[in-house]
């Protein structure tokens, strides 16, 4: 979208002056900006309280080193990070990332997409993140747990229950999870909810570990029906085998919806007759193995494995034919072309599970043609919703059932949808629920920077 308004154009240039090198952190401030001219050009008090440019500076940003012993008794030393993005309602609340990919730039960028994401769910949760550039594949659990205790022991100084509430994310699992609870309460002798995705012996909630996946199709769900679609009978193109993935997978399929693909990042599987979920779950969830090795395990004989990025959509036999495409491995995974292949292979729907996984050019090749398009900050804000509800079962020193929680998250999903859907209709933008998320998540974070003062 072109820009006429010069205070946005000049707020741009500034985030790009002042964050050099972080072209992801760049590239999500700039998308939130552009759909949020017909907001500014409404409202000066928002610009005349600095809420935007207060909005695009972290209000901290903790780095630290992380030295851990491996099993060769080699030193290893890791650089961890904690974006504590803003506050304005309710304690910062984002996931931990641990890939050899993360630094400062990725953290901003997560933990910017965060404060919208968590403003959507209608729960009292700021936007955070933090993670290292610690890789847990191939480690022992020994050598994951010294460096999550190494990690939580300088993390624990700047989080609580009430303050910074961390979860996981790319490489943080239950295990992670778990290492790192139990070195914050050795070192703070406590007992609270400072971290969601627990396991479900000491605090953690029901419903957790499949609300992201679920969450993406409730919502997608939503965005069909509101144009006359559904899953059901439709073939569905997933990327990633993770968490999201998995239950994306799942519940696509009770939706009446056939999975065709999923991936990691050397390759994707394509089985034609419907991804065999209990084959991925023991590979992934289990053994952690490569998706590849799902050919040698699966009784589907015409499924293939290739290598590089599911949205080529290229099989065998020719192209890829698919309704819906629900991208949940990594941002920008899908580029000009990968768009250009889901649109030209017959998709009339996409929603991300993943955190930015579309880059610019990609959205902009899905608006022009058409697609119905749920951004990740709409889509994928089921995890944090279940997280939320969870600190507040911590809170209250109760568990939900299975059931209740699922329920909730639906409700609060289709609430999502319908925030997205009314914001764009109001500010003159029907349909383009890219921009009703962003307008929708912002004003209620603005509204409470412009009341609490200019802090």
């Amino acid at each position: 979208m072109a820009l006429t308004n010069q205070y946005l154009i000049d707020l741009i240039e500034k985030v790009k002056d002042r964050n050099k090198g972080e072209p992801e952190f760049i590239q999500a401030v700039t998308e939130v900006i552009e759909t949020l001219e017909p907001v500014i050009n409404k409202r000066q008090d928002l610009v005349d309280a600095g809420v935007l440019d207060r909005l695009v500076e972290p209000e901290r940003q903790i780095i630290f080193r992380v030295p851990w012993v491996d099993d060769n008794g080699k030193v290893q030393v890791n650089r961890g990070f904690r974006v504590q993005f803003n506050s304005a309602i309710g304690p910062y609340k984002g996931g931990i990332r641990l890939h050899p990919s993360v630094y400062i730039g990725i953290i901003k960028f997560l933990g910017f997409e965060q404060v919208f994401k968590n403003s959507l769910t209608t729960l009292p949760m700021g936007g955070g993140k933090g993670g290292s550039d610690f890789d847990p594949k191939g480690k022992s659990d020994a050598e994951v747990m010294r460096f999550c205790q190494s990690f939580m022991t300088e993390l624990s100084k700047h989080i609580g229950a009430d303050t910074d509430v961390p979860a996981g994310d790319i490489g943080t699992g239950a295990r992670e999870i778990g290492f790192m609870f139990g070195q914050y309460k050795r070192l703070r002798n406590e007992f609270t909810g400072v971290l969601t995705g627990k396991g479900l012996t000491y605090g953690g909630s029901l419903a957790r570990t499949e609300a992201t996946g679920y969450g993406l199709c409730y919502f997608t769900k939503e965005m069909l029906a509101a144009n006359g679609k559904s899953f059901d009978g439709k073939t569905v193109a997933i990327s990633g085998s993770g968490n999201v993935a998995i239950y994306a997978t799942e519940k696509a399929t009770q939706f009446g919806a056939k999975v065709v693909t999923v991936s990691d990042s050397n390759g994707y599987v394509y089985d034609p007759d419907g991804i065999e979920l209990d084959v991925v779950k023991q590979l992934k969830e289990v053994e952690r193995k490569r998706i590849k090795e799902y050919i040698g395990r699966t009784s589907h004989k015409n499924a293939e494995y290739h290598e590089g990025s599911v949205w080529t959509l290229k099989s065998n036999s020719g192209d890829i034919k698919i309704d819906i495409a629900l991208p949940c491995a990594t941002q920008n995974e899908i580029d000009a072309a990968g768009a250009k292949a889901i649109v030209a292979n017959g998709a009339f729907a996409i929603a991300e599970g993943a955190n930015m996984p579309s880059t610019p050019e990609a959205i902009n090749t899905y608006l022009e043609n058409g697609l119905l398009y749920g951004p990740a900050k709409a889509a994928n804000a089921g995890g944090v919703a279940t997280s939320g509800l969870e600190m507040s079962q911590n809170s209250e020193r109760l568990s939900c059932t299975f059931e209740e929680v699922d329920a909730k998250l639906h409700g609060i999903m289709v609430s999502i949808f319908k925030a997205c859907d009314e914001a764009a209709k109001e500010y003159g933008m029907e349909g383009n629920y890219m921009a009703g998320a962003n307008i929708a998540g912002f004003l209620k974070v603005a509204e409470a920077m412009k009341a609490q003062g200019c802090v």
